[in-house]
């Protein structure tokens, strides 16, 4: 399966889609974790996707709003949701993608028709992201019934725009993702099914951006088991882009 085509003028979206939603608000959070680890969360299909030999754990709060399923304008009070997903990366078959160990969301419906209709392991919350200046804030604080509980919250200050990020590098490995995978809505590692799903992506490259930390108090990683991640994370913000949903397929 071909990755998802580059982007260019000539290309600038799919002509059909599932869904057309725009993200903003976005920060990447990442560290490098040794591949043992997380191999136990995903299923024995899937490849533990490595940079150089490495790992990578994300943590990433942002706004997704304008959603638009299936060509069909807009409504109001379901148009727009605050989401903190924990992620790490796949591949099958010499297709990377995004592995998604839990998405916190604030709206119940787009909840119930991602973990029913996308297998996605959706779980309600409450969750605000707002901006002072331009430092930005987000807290969540799971509520979904009979997850492990978890609280999230954080401060950070978008900076200078960096170089759109290059192939082969890190930044690239980490934010220029076009493919998803879901094996159901479970968030408990070793309880997947033996169905895997692999979502399609299209939207422009990332314009990345430096990012200062002021605040960070998360307990999401904590939530699936996994121990506190020591240091800092690596950062990137990134600035608002729209995103196509181009389909769902059982792989």
């Amino acid at each position: 399966m071909p990755e998802s085509p580059a982007y260019s003028p000539a290309n600038a979206a799919p002509r059909w889609s599932l869904m057309r939603q725009r993200w903003s608000n976005l920060l990447f959070a990442h560290w490098a974790v040794e591949p043992a680890l997380l191999r136990p969360y995903l299923p024995e299909r899937l490849e533990l996707d490595l940079f150089e030999g490495q790992a990578w754990l994300g943590v990433v709060p942002f706004t997704m709003s304008h959603i638009r399923p299936l060509g069909l304008p807009a409504v109001p009070g379901l148009s727009a949701l605050h989401e903190l997903n924990v992620r790490t990366y796949a591949r099958l078959d010499g297709v990377p993608g995004v592995w998604f160990l839990s998405l916190d969301a604030t709206q119940p419906l787009g909840v119930w028709a991602a973990r029913t209709l996308f297998h996605l392991p959706y779980l309600h919350a409450r969750m605000q992201l707002t901006r002072t200046g331009p430092t930005l804030q987000a807290t969540a604080e799971r509520t979904h019934r009979g997850a492990p509980a978890a609280t999230f919250a954080a401060a950070w200050t978008p900076g200078d725009a960096l170089p759109l990020a290059e192939a082969g590098s890190l930044a690239y490995f980490l934010t220029e993702r076009y493919h998803l995978y879901t094996a159901g809505p479970t968030v408990q590692p070793g309880q997947h099914g033996n169905s895997i799903w692999r979502g399609r992506l299209w939207h422009a490259p990332w314009q990345l951006r430096t990012a200062t930390l002021q605040h960070w108090n998360s307990t999401v990683v904590e939530s699936h088991g996994l121990p506190t991640r020591p240091g800092p994370p690596l950062l990137h913000a990134a600035d608002a882009l729209d995103v196509w949903v181009e389909d769902l397929r059982r792989v």
